[in-house]
């Protein structure tokens, strides 16, 4: 841009303007060469005879290194700019006369030739624009040529711009922050034109990586990948997966020109492996995959080709008791799985680790049949029982297994880490299931029962439970019988309360199942019969019934 070509608004001149600007603190006739005549160190100043009448009033502080020592003395001669004045004193400057110095330099070595770019501080503003301070040169910025907001003060802004016109004359230097502004946009313009044209698989330099996403570096210009935008996996934490540097392959999907926002993505660079998942996985392969993620619930594991599968925390072990995947594996362990689920239209992959693993259920049923007694350490107690794990597996004591006493629980008599002897009574292999019993290695109190007693003996008991076929009584501790509802009679179902005494014959026993049944019914029979037959013994040894009638019919 030529300094001719500078628009100027509302018809202002521009030499007008510039001189202006200037005519303070940059015109020749303030640059003076000045004589140090006395430093007054109390007031923080000098006196300077710069060769006027009154002699000059210098600030100390402009005499001082940076380590706050003076560096001038009382008759040593140096450059000041005239400021002002202070009543009849005039006010100079030693830090303006070395700007101006520096300034006059640059101009001297500035070639017209070449193009210099700078960058700086907006130290002031006046009526025709802004002074920028460049590393302690001061240049000239005009209102118009800024591309700053009148409203915003710009004071401490920093700026780049470029340098438009050199006025040797004048000792000033003018630059366009419009002008770069400007070219950068017609740059930018240009590489989005073309990225969004073509759709075209761009290289790009990572430059930051957030938490959102990551800045790429396309032909210049930065735009960002969003997270969502990494992976055909799903969203993703770029950290994991690159660095500040790496270059990556992009593609430009959308210009905000507004917010000057490019959006890209790594994604659409590459092919979706979903677009043809058939071909590249199935259900039941083995593969190899790189342990990525652990969560309390389950593993993420990628599989390559763009592909990341989910191992549920129940497809880890053959355990049932997995607290925690990290428990079993490590990030970036590589693992082979088996594929269990693909979910074409979620876009989702399950692999399960246990699947590809001997199955204890297996190892154990090859070890130990039913009624084995094994020992076996309490992993944990429930409600309606306790789990006894038994080598890498687990079985279930029932409640109604603990003990021959029918009161107790599991809860009661122990805890979790006892070690405890079972009898296995059963095996049940294709559902992985063990059931054990406790009470099965001690006698059972029905049996010893029935050692003792047989089928018509008449027992008494008390009631213990009443249900819609019967009632229960008990004959001895731990030992129950049953008097289904049928054989109650003469009692009625409704005139029995608990703990009540009633006697009862044996009609039934299981000794193997535990089970016994009474009958108050069969009872009365059977007293009746023995009544009888005890008053058939209370008749005389030689004369029967039969006789007494025949007698009778005789006479």
């Amino acid at each position: 841009m030529k300094f001719e070509d500078i628009e100027i608004e509302d018809g202002e001149d521009f030499a007008t303007m510039l001189e202006e600007s200037f005519k303070k603190s940059e015109s020749k006739s303030d640059l003076v060469e000045g004589i140090i005549v006395k430093i007054v160190e109390d007031e923080e100043q000098a006196i300077i005879d710069i060769g006027r009448k009154n002699e000059a009033f210098l600030p100390l502080e402009q005499l001082k290194d940076e380590d706050g020592v003076i560096i001038f003395k009382e008759g040593d001669t140096l450059s000041v700019v005239i400021t002002g004045s202070r009543g009849e004193r005039p006010m100079v400057s030693y830090d303006m006369a070395k700007k101006r110095a520096a300034l006059n330099e640059f101009i001297a070595e500035y070639d017209d030739e070449q193009e210099y770019i700078i960058e700086g501080v907006v130290s002031k503003k006046n009526k025709g624009g802004y002074v920028v301070d460049c590393d302690g040169l001061e240049f000239f910025m005009p209102r118009t040529l800024s591309y700053l907001s009148a409203k915003i003060d710009a004071v401490g802004k920093k700026i780049k711009a470029v340098i438009v016109k050199v006025d040797k004359d004048k000792s000033s230097v003018v630059i366009s922050r419009k002008e770069l502004i400007e070219r950068d946009k017609a740059r930018v313009q240009e590489i989005v034109d073309t990225l969004l044209e073509n759709k075209d698989v761009v290289e790009g330099t990572i430059k930051k990586i957030t938490s959102y996403g990551m800045f790429v570096d396309v032909g210049g210009m930065d735009g960002l990948v969003h997270y969502s935008q990494i992976s055909h996996k799903g969203p993703v934490n770029p950290s994991k997966y690159f660095e500040e540097g790496d270059i990556v392959n992009v593609v430009a999907l959308d210009y905000d020109k507004k917010k000057r926002h490019l959006s890209l993505s790594v994604k659409d660079a590459n092919p979706d492996p979903w677009a043809d998942i058939d071909s590249i996985i199935g259900v039941g392969d083995t593969v190899t995959a790189t342990i990525s993620n652990i969560e309390p619930y389950g593993v993420f594991v990628d599989l390559g080709e763009d592909l990341e599968a989910f191992l549920h925390v129940s497809e880890v072990s053959w355990d049932k008791n997995v607290k925690h995947p990290k428990d079993y594996l490590t990030i970036h362990e590589e693992i082979n799985v088996e594929v269990i689920e693909i979910d074409k239209e979620g876009r989702r992959l399950r692999v399960s680790l246990k699947t590809l693993l001997p199955k204890p259920m297996d190892a154990f049923s090859d070890k130990y049949k039913t009624n084995d007694v094994v020992t076996g350490i309490v992993s944990s107690l429930t409600d309606f029982g306790a789990f006894i794990k038994i080598d890498s597996v687990e079985g279930l004591l029932h409640n109604q297994e603990i003990s021959w006493d029918k009161s107790q629980n599991a809860k009661d008599v122990l805890q979790k880490g006892d070690e405890v002897e079972v009898k296995i009574i059963k095996i049940d292999r294709d559902a992985g299931k063990i059931s054990l019993s406790k009470k099965a290695l001690e006698d059972s109190p029905v049996k010893a029962f029935t050692d003792t007693h047989k089928v018509g003996d008449i027992v008494e008991g008390i009631v213990k439970d009443q249900k819609d076929f019967g009632v229960f009584i008990s004959l001895v501790e731990n030992v129950d019988a049953l008097i289904r509802t049928e054989d109650l009679h003469p009692l009625k179902p409704e005139e029995i309360v608990k703990g009540q005494e009633i006697r009862a014959v044996i009609s039934f026993i299981d000794s193997n199942n535990d089970r016994i049944r009474v009958s108050i019914k069969r009872l009365e029979r059977q007293e009746e019969r023995e009544a009888m037959n005890q008053l058939n013994l209370d008749q005389d040894d030689s004369m029967t019934l039969g006789d007494a009638l025949m007698g009778k019919f005789n006479q």
